[in-house]
């Protein structure tokens, strides 16, 4: 666990931000808080946090129009908490560019399962391999970079660890559990919608068609493939 990563916690409730700062204190993590969505910002421009819990329900700037914000300008990991327990919530907060989603309320064994899940995720450096390189898209695993039909293309912490796992077993069929559990951790497993949103955005960077996939392709009821062109 990156036991000294920086947490800010952005809810308009005081005594919700209260009890998560001494939980979060409790178990190693430095921990700050900002009330809206626009004291989030400048939190983030101010502390560089590592994670962001990021409330939907806000005066002002709320929750979702703060999470386009913040990840237009940072790749910060970004937990959404919200009450409300939809797909469509859930996957109108993932488009706006959160990692993941809790459901309130929640325990905070819950909480810190999921800020570890996603501070392993995003902080881990990738090891030395050499890039992928076909005519139309090339990824450099070293340095995350990713060039799609001649453009720089930049991707989320999120974005490239799944194009990432996906190369790795590259003309395999690889399941939606098994992405899940090795994007987001072992509690994961049924959330799809995660994946549906996250292959929806790759699809649009890295494809010249992105209705008619060339790279990632759906694998009916199983998950998803990366089709690796044929080596000459």
């Amino acid at each position: 666990m990156n036991s000294h990563a920086r947490i800010l916690i952005v809810d308009d409730e005081p005594q919700i931000r209260r009890v998560m700062m001494t939980s979060l204190a409790a178990n190693g993590y430095q921990a700050f808080e900002a009330r809206s969505g626009e004291a989030a910002l400048a939190a983030l421009r101010e502390n560089a946090p590592d994670l962001i819990l990021l409330d939907l329900n806000m005066p002002g700037m709320g929750g979702m129009a703060a999470c386009r914000e913040i990840r237009a300008v940072s790749e910060v990991a970004i937990i959404v908490l919200s009450v409300r327990d939809g797909e469509k919530d859930k996957i109108a907060a993932l488009d706006a560019g959160a990692d993941d989603y809790l459901t309130k309320p929640f325990s905070v064994n819950e909480l810190l399962a999921r800020i570890r899940a996603n501070l392993r995720r995003s902080g881990q450096s990738e090891q030395e391999e050499p890039p992928f390189v076909s005519e139309h898209l090339t990824v450099d695993f070293s340095s995350r970079q990713v060039t799609a039909n001649g453009n720089p293309v930049r991707l989320t912490p999120k974005e490239f660890e799944l194009l990432h796992y996906l190369i790795a077993n590259a003309n395999k069929p690889v399941p939606h559990r098994k992405l899940l559990q090795t994007l987001w951790g072992p509690d994961y497993g049924e959330e799809v919608e995660y994946l549906r949103v996250f292959v929806s955005q790759l699809r649009k960077k890295i494809e010249a068609d992105p209705a008619h996939p060339r790279y990632i392709v759906t694998e009916p009821w199983l998950g998803y493939r990366f089709m690796a062109p044929a080596k000459v």
